[in-house]
């Protein structure tokens, strides 16, 4: 899929792609690069990465035509795949991302807004006063917009969708029947850098938030974009207040969540998943459907399907119950 906000500059040759950042890997090759994408959805002619052996079996059958990886891993890439070893990978995957993507960096305030009053909006828009509407934005009908609110550049939203007072949305999809609640943040760049004495390097976020139809985001939730895949909510599924979710995190249907529970980046929730207020979800883990998580609850470690935990760290309520009679 094509990245819908975020300009590609490439192709670029892959030996001068490498040099670009001083790395010493020579392919002989003069095999031109389109992209650089995740593991799942990389094509050939495309370069993604793998650095954990959570990824093993995606890496298997990655259709990427080059992978940034470790000399330990680098067994596991298909044969279609020639691996890029270095034993920096998120930090070689950052570099190259950002010659690909030089505007995913920054997230300044968009100076393309005008006021509504001035856009095409005015009459299909129900709004309130200092509304805001950047470029390359399109909205549905019969939807409402709260005072004070900035539809930054880069956002979709569909029919039916509220969104309240003193928002600020970019870089998004919103679907239909939608309802954001005051002073939520949507589509900013998520927290991914490499710590450096002098300067640290930030790594570029190209993804977006993807919000699916009938869902509801709680007053002041942040919700930040993907950064080489997309950030997803699912259908009918709700959040409280105060929730922060991290890029790449994927939430599915009809999940119930609670006020001021964070999840940190690049996790899964199947659906029908519940979570008590002010728990906490590590990142790279896969939390399986129906799947119920106490309030104050800290998630280390994958859930599967149907199971109940709670406490720190998360273990089966039967479990929790006894070691805390």
């Amino acid at each position: 899929m094509k990245n819908p906000f975020f300009k590609n500059t490439g192709p670029y040759n892959i030996n001068d792609l490498l040099k670009s950042i001083n790395l010493v890997n020579e392919t002989n090759s003069d095999d031109k690069i389109n992209d650089i994408k995740d593991i799942s959805s990389a094509q050939s002619n495309e370069i993604t990465f793998f650095h954990s052996k959570k990824y093993i079996d995606l890496a298997k059958v990655t259709k990427a035509s080059y992978c940034i990886t470790t000399e330990i891993l680098k067994s596991y890439l298909p044969d279609n795949c020639k691996p890029i070893v270095s034993e920096k990978v998120l930090l070689v995957t950052a570099q190259i991302t950002k010659i690909f993507y030089p505007d995913s960096i920054t997230d300044n305030f968009d100076v393309s807004v005008e006021n509504i009053d001035k856009s095409e909006f005015k009459e299909k828009v129900k709004f309130g006063k200092n509304v805001l509407i950047g470029k390359n934005v399109n909205i549905g009908s019969d939807c409402l917009i709260g005072h004070n609110t900035i539809i930054e550049k880069n956002v979709v939203i569909g029919n039916n969708c509220s969104i309240g007072s003193n928002a600020i949305i970019r870089n998004s999809i919103i679907k239909n029947n939608v309802h954001i609640l005051d002073g939520c943040v949507i589509g900013k760049k998520g927290f991914g850098f490499f710590p450096d004495k002098n300067s640290n390097f930030r790594y570029p976020q190209i993804g977006i938030v993807i919000i699916e139809d009938n869902a509801e985001i709680g007053c002041g939730s942040t919700i930040d974009r993907g950064s080489l895949s997309n950030t997803i909510i699912g259908k009918n599924t709700y959040l409280d207040n105060q929730i922060h979710i991290a890029h790449n995190v994927k939430i599915g249907n009809n999940c119930i969540i609670a006020g001021q529970v964070g999840f940190a980046g690049s996790s899964t929730l199947g659906n029908n998943v519940m979570i008590g207020g002010q728990a906490g979800i590590s990142g790279h883990l896969k939390i399986g459907s129906n799947v119920q998580i106490g309030g104050g609850s800290g998630v280390i470690k994958d859930i599967p399907d149907n199971t109940k935990v709670m406490g720190y760290p998360a273990k089966n309520l039967k479990e929790f119950i006894k070691d805390n009679r």
